[in-house]
């Protein structure tokens, strides 16, 4: 990105945080906005903030608003040369508890900051879309021709945002584009519920892991890292023709299953486990999800750096080293 500011949205997250980790590492002054009030863990707890969790805490200005907050919204937007949107309710079992708030937040939310970029002329806009809004598609890998057919609430309003975005890019002619990434992993992911973390923390506890599947699932996963130069990626060729109103895939090249990804991890973090599957697929889950990644790396060149027994391992020895923001 180079000099000028970027508002990362939902920059205590994980990958936030990450990405607003990446944007100082670039020379970019960064502005977070995330929702006031303490944060939570999947599980109830406290939740630390990513940007503490990486140091950078002191590095970046913070800005608190809820994305429901127009005003609060659009003075977070001021003055920003890029906005990378990814504040979201991104929890699949949340969503389903409480799909009104999800589609407040991931839709009318998102609508906030689209138009608070439009109005203070924002030259680059990156939104995080997820997989999940393809739903099940007529076949596999995802691409980005494909349309958007999900049917669980935290999906739909991710598509809904996304056409939305989109829309809006050819609208206002506003120099958007949409991301839509595998399931992001590493160090620093709080969400416990989810397997990496689940798997990565009971390896390192030598405890069985919890999987809420049967393992039969096969998921496209991305290394935290790549998500990062991913959406740096995108966002340097937005002043680019074909690049405008346009998504982009970004996965880790071949599906795992959950079984695979269970073992690999126990692999590499030196721990014998001997996990607890549930019975079939969680509710709002899809059996199969992976992408094809292709239009990104034609475009820009991108392409992950971080395979999967590396970042695994990777992320295990994270959590060893971090025991005070485990369960």
């Amino acid at each position: 990105m180079g000099s000028g500011r970027a508002l990362v949205t939902g920059g205590h997250g994980f990958v936030g945080s990450h990405l607003a980790a990446g944007l100082l590492a670039a020379g970019s002054a960064v502005r977070v906005l995330d929702r006031p009030g303490p944060r939570q863990t999947d599980l109830g707890g406290p939740r630390a903030s990513g940007l503490d969790l990486l140091g950078i805490g002191d590095e970046v200005e913070l800005v608190e608003a809820d994305l429901l907050d127009a005003e609060g919204v659009a003075a977070a937007v001021a003055g920003c040369d890029a906005v990378f949107h990814l504040g979201a309710q991104a929890t699949v079992g949340v969503a389903r508890r409480s799909p009104h708030e999800t589609v407040d937040v991931n839709v009318r939310g998102s609508w906030n900051v689209f138009l608070a970029a439009r109005d203070a002329e924002v030259a680059k806009v990156v939104f995080a879309s997820s997989d999940k809004a393809y739903g099940t598609a007529p076949e596999l890998p995802y691409r980005e021709d494909f349309p958007l057919r999900a049917d669980h609430p935290y999906g739909s309003s991710k598509a809904a945002a996304d056409v939305m975005a989109r829309g809006l890019a050819r609208e206002w002619g506003l120099p958007l584009a949409v991301s839509r990434f595998a399931n992001v992993y590493g160090g620093g992911d709080l969400n416990f519920t989810r397997l990496v973390p689940e798997t990565a923390i009971a390896v390192a506890d030598r405890r069985a892991p919890q999987i809420r599947s049967d393992g039969a699932p096969r998921r496209d996963f991305l290394h935290v890292d790549d998500a990062v130069s991913a959406h740096l990626a995108i966002a340097a060729v937005l002043d680019r023709e074909g690049a405008v109103g346009e998504a982009f895939n970004a996965g880790g090249d071949q599906p795992h299953s959950v079984r695979e990804v269970v073992a690999l991890t126990a692999e590499v973090g030196g721990g014998e486990v001997e996990p607890e599957y549930g019975s079939g697929l969680p509710a709002g889950e899809i059996l199969d999800q992976y992408l094809d990644s292709t239009k990104l790396r034609e475009l820009t060149g991108w392409a992950p750096a971080v395979d999967l027994r590396t970042g695994l391992a990777r992320t295990v020895e994270w959590y060893r080293d971090h025991e005070e923001v485990r369960p």
